[in-house]
């Protein structure tokens, strides 16, 4: 690259200020200024551009090594599978030899389940309902409607 010292520099200074002139200097420096900071900017877009698709590109090779470990496993598995049903299989076997002195035959079906409190949604209150029932305590709520209409008086004819 080129080296630039503070010398090199108050040179290119000196001739830029003789020959564009005290005043479109300032002008001019910022107009370099300028463009050197696009500048700047394209190439931070391109380094930043190159190592994306260098990390995309090593992310896919990743996700392809995980692919593979994970087919791997997945035949493993299902081979192991296989050899465990075949197992279960041996172990649940019943043999009439080895059955006939146990005394124990396996349920044909089990019973649906049912919970002991039949009513066991329901809430159930602190105070009893013939209590509520014998001091007049509602035990429903009404709506607004239903209560006008229950409490009005009744047309004599």
């Amino acid at each position: 690259m080129i080296d630039l010292g503070i010398s090199k520099m108050a040179l290119i200074g000196v001739v830029a200020l003789i020959v564009i002139g005290p005043e479109k200097l300032p002008r001019v420096a910022r107009t370099v200024g300028t463009l050197m900071g696009k500048a700047q900017r394209y190439v931070s877009d391109v380094k930043a551009e190159v190592s994306r698709s260098m990390e995309l590109d090593e992310l896919k090779k990743m996700k392809e090594s995980v692919t593979e470990a994970a087919k791997d496993m997945e035949s493993t598995i299902q081979s192991n599978a296989s050899e465990i049903e075949k197992s279960w299989a041996d172990a649940t076997r019943m043999d009439d030899n080895s059955q006939t002195g146990s005394g124990y035959e396996m349920p044909t079906s089990y019973p649906a389940y049912r919970h002991p409190n039949k009513r066991w949604r329901i809430k159930q209150g602190a105070t009893p309902n013939w209590y509520k029932a014998r001091n007049g305590i509602r035990t429903r709520a009404l709506s607004g409607a239903a209560r006008v209409a229950r409490f009005r008086p009744k047309k004599s004819d």
